[in-house]
Order: structure tokens, then C-alpha cells, then sequence
């Protein structure tokens, strides 16, 4: 699970913003380069390997050999992942001034 933290952070800066919606001159195709990473990061790839997830935590509950440490990490990862544009804008709507 430690390995996919840097990726569920960029994951969270993917997440369309304001700022996104007034893009420099030239970034056009590196923006559509990012949201092509997200929708596959947050489409059937991140799906898929949260299906697995969860069978891996089912599968240790069957075995008696559950750790509940590493079953709530993967339940929070995955609320996190799927989760991250709609806390993204709750932190912006958060912090915003006016």
C-alpha cells in the first residue's frame, strides 16, 4: 500500500479545479495528457485493483489470518481513491475566501 501513496497523491491534484479551467498557452496537450491519466487511473484499472483488494481481505478473513490494520488500509484507499475529486472540492470550497 505504500507504494501506491505517491500515486493516490497525484491522483488528488488530477482532480479538475478552477485553476485547471483557465489553462496557460501551450498547455493543451500535456492537460489532456493528465486527465487521460486519470480517467485510466480512476476507470477499469482502479477498479480492477480494488476488486482485488477487497478479494485479498475477503480471502484472509476465510483463512483466520485477518490483520485489520491492512483491511482498513484498504478500505480507506479505496474511498480515498474514488473518493478524491469530491475531497478535493470539499477542501477548495473549504479554504476559499469570500
Amino acid at each position: 500500500m505504500r507504494i501506491l501513496a505517491p500515486f493516490i497523491a497525484a491522483l488528488s491534484l488530477l482532480a479538475p479545479t478552477a485553476a485547471q479551467a483557465q489553462s496557460t498557452a501551450g498547455s493543451g496537450p500535456i492537460e489532456a495528457a493528465l486527465y487521460w491519466i486519470q480517467g485510466t487511473m480512476l476507470g477499469n484499472v482502479a477498479t480492477a485493483v480494488a476488486v482485488m483488494a477487497v478479494a485479498a481481505v475477503g480471502f484472509l478473513m476465510l483463512t483466520g489470518r485477518m490483520n485489520w490494520r491492512f483491511g482498513a488500509t484498504v478500505i480507506i484507499g479505496c474511498f480515498i481513491i474514488f473518493g478524491a475529486a469530491t475531497i478535493v472540492a470539499g477542501i477548495q470550497s473549504a479554504a476559499a475566501v469570500g
